[in-house]
């Protein structure tokens, strides 16, 4: 194991304060928790929590800022957050309008933020979800029941956050965001594997020529293993497969998005979101938002996921465009 760290122990409590140190001018660490909250406060306005295990980097801590999320739970490496440290989120984000968690669909993370909301409605405050399941790889993955929540989530943060910080109510903005999840998929492909720093040897095995369609962002199994394809034909079998769920026709408007997982380079992004959009642009669609950047990672796994949303709505675009004031969003 090649890392530039010291104890494989310290990795999340040194990465926490480092980041802290690093951005200190937009966001603040909760004591010694995984909790950073933005220093922005938004009175008056709904608050919103994601977060999850660390290793996926900048998700979610690097989206904490004015215009997306009031506050992030970093748990553990690969490992989801208590629901006391969730709780602790919540009361950071509250500012009289209520809170709404943005939770990605793993089995721990589902369960420990729910428990989350249970203890901070006895506060009374007033706590919705939604849960975000934009993988169409698998069903009933290691760790999920039902599909996972992978690089979509950052676009729901953008998109909700905007409407936060125009003052939605927590039921409007609950309501947007279950809209705006149900038109996002996503899919990825890993072309080499991450290793865990505390378990010191990669989460699976792939061979020098192979790749694995599907893989999670934990190293979940995917849906084929084969021998390492183009970067074309690996766009025309991840199109295929959205294009099997999204059943979109000419003229549909889209956003795409681009998601590296860590190990690949922004070259290679830039190819693969050249051969996607030859792809759609032969379908006939209309391209309202393009991004590509590495969002939502797997530590240092090689490979990249491709995220499209429908855009139902012009003002998803306006709020996908609309600045912020964040570590990690550009």
């Amino acid at each position: 194991m090649k890392k530039i760290i010291n104890n494989p122990a310290d990795v999340w409590e040194e990465m926490l304060r480092g980041l802290s140190f690093t951005h200190s001018d937009l966001v603040e660490r909760l004591g010694e928790t995984g909790v950073i909250y933005r220093k922005y406060e938004g009175k008056g306005k709904v608050g919103l929590v994601s977060g999850g295990g660390s290793g996926h980097e900048p998700s979610h801590a690097g989206f904490v800022g004015k215009g997306m999320l009031s506050a992030a739970v970093c748990g553990e490496v690969f490992t989801s957050p208590t629901p006391d440290q969730v709780f602790e989120a919540i009361k950071k984000a509250d500012q009289g309008a209520g809170v709404l968690l943005i939770i990605k669909n793993y089995t721990g993370d589902v369960m420990n933020f729910e428990m989350a909301m249970e203890m901070a409605e006895m506060e009374d405050i007033k706590v919705e979800k939604v849960i975000v399941n934009d993988d169409i790889a698998v069903e009933d993955s290691t760790y999920t029941a039902g599909r996972r929540g992978v690089a979509g989530t950052v676009l729901v943060h953008k998109i909700l956050g905007a409407a936060a910080e125009a003052g939605f109510s927590l039921e409007e903005i609950k309501a947007l965001g279950e809209k705006v999840i149900d038109n996002i998929k996503t899919v990825g492909v890993a072309i080499s594997p991450a290793t865990v720093p505390a378990v010191g040897k990669p989460g699976f095995e792939l061979a020098d020529d192979e790749m694995e369609y599907g893989i999670g962002i934990h190293g979940e199994p995917g849906y084929r293993r084969e021998k390492i394809k183009s970067s074309k034909e690996i766009a025309e079998e991840l199109v295929s497969r959205l294009k099997e769920e999204l059943n979109w026709k000419k003229g549909d408007r889209y956003g795409v998005f681009v998601n590296g997982l860590g190990g690949t380079p922004l070259m290679e992004l830039y190819i693969f979101m050249n051969d996607v959009q030859e792809i759609l642009s032969k379908e006939g669609l209309v391209f309202d938002y393009k991004k590509v950047a590495s969002y939502m990672t797997s530590i240092e796994m090689a490979g990249l996921s491709l995220t499209l949303i429908k855009l139902e709505d012009e003002k998803w675009v306006e709020y996908l465009n609309q600045p912020v004031e964040t570590a990690a969003w550009v």
